[in-house]
């Protein structure tokens, strides 16, 4: 659920941002639809790194193990 909440929030406060603009400059649409395709890209790659983290994590075994990328920043 939280991933599909910060793609909509993405979307929709690119998509304002991009209304905004074209209230603002007089233009017709054209920052809406770069806004919301920023949006999009956005929101997808939040979306990926969270899923990345959480396969990681899963992935660590029963014993609590650090990963090798874990390891890597000295504290392990």
């Amino acid at each position: 659920m939280q991933l599909g909440l910060t793609m909509a929030g993405c979307i929709a406060f690119c998509f304002w941002a991009g209304y905004e603009l074209d209230k603002w400059l007089g233009t017709r649409g054209g920052f809406i639809t770069i806004g919301t395709l920023l949006g999009v890209a956005g929101g997808a790659n939040v979306c990926y790194r969270a899923i990345m983290d959480l396969t990681r994590d899963s992935g660590k075994g029963d014993k609590g193990e650090k990963s090798p990328e874990d390891k890597q920043d000295g504290t392990g």
